[in-house]
């Protein structure tokens, strides 16, 4: 049978439902670059049966940009109270530190600054740059991240006429966010917490970079509330509306 006519039970995932999500993304991306399509819409994939099926890549996102041949890409959270950037994405805690160090900072900000101005119409955009560590690393007492390549990029961006401020403790600074257009998040929780306390049924992801349009819902699978009218469709419909936004914006 065509897997593309198999009938597959809500809820209950395993290899073939996979190798469908990657044939199905597949195919997007197909019709994407080859100008068929506008936007792609990505709704959430359970990983470990999409790489059970032979995919090799950890997301939707690392896969778009390698079939779209970029290097230089990022994540982004937003609604229309916040936008939040990550420097690091799925990726468990330990090991935040060393990709940071292999990551070009300032070009991932100088990227989410474009981004904003051509996608979103933001002119000189306000970036709020998070440090890694608690008190920004407190001069190097907690932590030396900020005090050797974290601090120096901002300062480098700053002298290159752009509008960026940090490294700011993570602790405060959201307090005033209304006062950025941007913020610039070290890892994964750090920047999608605060997104999700204000925001969570209205959050949608957008990668940066792509030489086309793709957004996607700010949630998981829900595989306990599958086929049962409990799911919230309301990140969806806001991807599918900030799709739509940024497309219209950058024709």
């Amino acid at each position: 049978m065509n897997i593309y006519d198999k009938e597959f039970k809500p809820g209950k995932p395993d290899s073939e439902t996979g190798k469908a999500s990657a044939l199905f993304l597949e195919k997007a991306t197909d019709h994407i670059l080859g100008k068929k399509i506008d936007a792609i819409v990505t709704l959430p994939i359970s990983k470990r049966h999409i790489m059970a099926s032979g995919f090799k890549f950890p997301g939707h996102t690392d896969y778009l940009a390698y079939r779209a041949g970029i290097k230089n890409y990022l994540m982004m959270l937003m609604c229309d109270r916040l936008k939040v950037a990550l420097a690091t994405t799925h990726i468990p805690l330990k090991e935040v530190s060393d990709r940071l160090k292999k990551t070009d900072i300032k070009k991932q900000i100088k990227l989410l600054i474009k981004e904003l101005e051509e996608r979103f119409g933001i002119k000189s955009p306000k970036i709020a740059v998070l440090g890694l560590n608690p008190h920004c690393g407190d001069g190097g007492n907690i932590g030396r991240e900020e005090v050797e390549f974290l601090q120096p990029a901002v300062d480098t961006l700053k002298k290159e006429g752009f509008d960026v401020s940090g490294c700011l403790s993570p602790d405060t600074a959201f307090v005033d966010y209304k006062k950025y257009d941007a913020y610039f998040a070290m890892y994964h929780d750090q920047g999608l917490i605060p997104l999700k306390m204000l925001c969570f049924k209205k959050a949608v992801n957008i990668t940066l970079g792509l030489p086309f349009v793709r957004t996607s819902p700010d949630h998981g699978t829900g595989f306990d509330i599958a086929g049962k009218n409990k799911a919230d469709p309301s990140s969806f419909v806001e991807a599918v509306k900030v799709a739509h936004r940024i497309k219209r914006l950058s024709v």
